[in-house]
């Protein structure tokens, strides 16, 4: 709703533009473009209004100035291309004028609401665009073009099913249309549908072996399926290739970097990061990604530009959040807490409002839950699922030390580490559906429609489609995604013979920790505020009482502080539980080599060590609301 009355009100400041232009009163219309321009950066048409009224005044370099960054924005505004030409014609720049009328040309050829559609499109103008595009259908069916595009405002309106299926009909009739296939394989990527994403990318690199698009998805697919080493040389394949401009070269140094990181190559990773940076001074996550490492140290010149960047006003806003974490974490480091809870509360404040998540949504689903997954539930169901023992899930709150116990089970033989999978996520979603503000069951009652072949079947799935994670050949494997702890009843009814762990840490430890840490797009957005927090944490352990209440000692609780107390007797625990034998090498985990994706993959290559026991009390004096709101959370998180 926030979003169509932003559109409505975009659109009526355009209209009084326009007729400003159309009353010649053009100083009155360039001073509401800029307004306009404040709110709605990347709004097309204003750009093209703008280009409009600097023709009328005869200044061309400002008018090409203003339509170049309008087809950047929108290739589709055919009135763009049409001015370019003339002023560039005008202008004896036959080259550029030749570019434009190319351009205009082959919009031309395309029927005037494909060119409507996709322009609306560009400027988020979305259910006009399906309008346009559903009634062109009506007349021209089987119009490939049509279709993608029509799959295309599906996806992004919210039904990537019905996007998939509009592109899987047109792959079936069209095979060789290979920007369908691309967007297929887009789509498949951003459901975590890696191995299909990753097989889609393939077959476009057979027809187009160096396509720098066909090679991003591609290692996008790669790096979902935790096959980090084969993508850093691939990057650097594509920067070989001579991007087209210094944000390419950014993104590139970054997600090789990135993937530099998670196999343990910190030094490289660093170099990478500072190569991102060379290309793009401001590029917030960039620096966010070096705090991130959690071990790296700024300089006083660092921090100096990273302050400097924060304060711009005209710093994107996703930019200024990434800066403001990193800050928060290099202040930290030079014991500054009140600058640096300064920058985390303030990165906290940009991300929450820039969220969705509702903790009201989060509490209902408990309730759900406690209500659907009862005894009776369980008692009918016994016998049910694949009883394989290989799964192991640790499950919890994030930044509750579930890397670290990661990080020792998979150092032994007989264990192997993969990464934090969705699997089990997207079962449920498939079951139940997904709320969209926190992505939880929104009809948990439909797992009680699941027969005893179903719950099998959903465990072979899962055994099957986590099979790509497993390049050891190890009969035991790990899934690391905290938010199983929401889904114990399914795991249990699919899985009976995994093991599951819940990694506990004391709770205003673990909140500190999480209000500091920035999580990746829409992930963990329970973290960016204080009560939200806090009311997270007292729903996690209301449903895992639950759980150990009616599945008693099915749950193992690891609690992290037992853990830098006393290794070796909880590793024995754990080992002991899962079935296997001690191995010392449990205990010198931190030489273990293996990817690592979270933001603990440094700090879980060293010892163990006391610091996260104690971090949050040099914050005290900013803490008391997070401590009120956890109430009596902070004695049962504890126990």
């Amino acid at each position: 709703m926030n979003s169509l009355r932003r559109s409505d009100e975009r659109d009526a400041l355009m209209h009084e533009i326009r007729d400003l232009r159309a009353r010649q009163c053009i100083l009155e219309a360039l001073a509401l473009l800029a307004r306009l321009e404040a709110q709605h950066p990347r709004f097309s048409r204003l750009y093209q209004e703008r280009g409009h009224c600097h023709v009328l005044l005869g200044d061309a370099p400002a008018a090409i100035k203003a339509l170049q960054e309008a087809v950047r924005l929108n290739p589709t505004l055919p009135a763009s291309w049409n001015m370019l030409s003339q002023l560039y014609g005008m202008l004896g720049d036959t080259v550029q004028a030749s570019v434009a009328e190319r351009h205009l040309t082959m919009l031309g050829q395309l029927p005037p609401e494909i060119v409507m559609a996709n322009s609306l499109i560009a400027d988020g103008d979305l259910a006009p665009a399906e309008e346009v595009i559903r009634s062109y259908l009506d007349k021209d069916r089987d119009n490939f073009g049509a279709l993608r595009l029509l799959a295309r405002i599906r996806q992004d309106r919210g039904a990537p099913e019905e996007a998939e299926a509009l592109l899987t009909s047109v792959l079936e009739r069209a095979p060789d249309y290979h920007a369908a296939r691309l967007d297929y394989a887009m789509l498949l990527l951003q459901q975590q549908k890696h191995v299909p994403a990753r097989r889609e990318a393939e077959l476009l690199l057979r027809h187009e072996p160096d396509n720098p698009d066909y090679l991003k998805q591609y290692a996008a697919a790669c790096i979902g399926m935790g096959d980090h080493e084969r993508v850093i040389d691939l990057y650097e394949r594509l920067l070989a290739h001579r991007p087209q401009s210094r944000a390419e070269v950014a993104d590139l140094r970054l997600w090789r970097a990135n993937a530099l990181k998670i196999t343990g190559r910190q030094q490289d990773a660093i170099a990478d990061y500072r190569a991102s940076l060379a290309a793009r001074p401001d590029y917030g996550v960039a620096w966010f990604s070096l705090a991130n490492l959690k071990t790296y140290r700024f300089t006083d010149d660092d921090i100096a530009h990273m302050r400097a960047e924060e304060a711009r006003a005209d710093t994107q806003e996703m930019d200024r959040i990434y800066l403001c974490f990193a800050l928060g974490k290099a202040l930290e480091d030079r014991e500054d807490h009140a600058s640096s809870w300064r920058y985390y509360a303030g990165g906290n404040a940009l991300r929450r409002n820039a969220g969705r998540y509702r903790s009201k949504v989060a509490e209902g689903c408990a309730l759900q839950l406690k209500h659907i997954f009862n005894a009776d539930f369980f008692a009918a169901r016994v016998g049910w699922g694949a009883h394989d023992p290989a799964p192991i899930f640790i499950l919890g709150l994030p930044r509750s030390g579930s890397t670290l116990i990661e990080q020792i089970l998979a150092s032994h033989t007989q264990v192997e580490g993969t990464q934090e999978l969705n699997e089990i996520g997207r079962y449920v979603s498939e079951l139940c559906g997904a709320d969209a503000y926190c992505g939880l069951p929104v009809d948990p009652q439909a797992v009680q429609q699941l027969t005893a072949a179903d719950a099998k079947a959903l465990g072979e799935r899962f055994l099957s489609d986590t099979q790509t994670y497993r390049r050891l050949g190890r009969p035991f494997f790990i899934d690391k995604m905290p938010n199983n702890f929401w889904h114990i009843g399914l795991i249990h009814l699919i899985l009976p013979g995994s093991t599951i762990i819940d990694v506990r840490r004391e709770p205003m430890a673990c909140c500190f920790s999480n209000l500091k840490q920035l999580f990746g797009t829409t992930n963990q957005e329970f973290t960016y505020g204080v009560n939200d927090i806090a009311s997270y944490y007292r729903t996690y352990l209301d449903v895992m009482r639950h759980w150990d209440e009616i599945l008693p000692g099915r749950v193992l609780k690891v609690r992290y502080e037992d853990v830098v107390e006393d290794l070796e007797g909880i590793a024995r625990k754990m080992l002991e539980h899962i079935g296997l034998p001690f191995e010392p090498a449990c205990l010198a985990f931190h030489r273990t080599r293996r990817s690592v994706r979270t933001p603990s993959s440094e700090q879980v290559r060293q010892p163990i060590g006391r610091d996260g026991l104690t971090q949050w009390r040099h914050y005290a004096p900013w803490l008391a609301p997070l401590r009120e709101a956890l109430g009596d959370a902070l004695t049962e998180g504890r126990a």
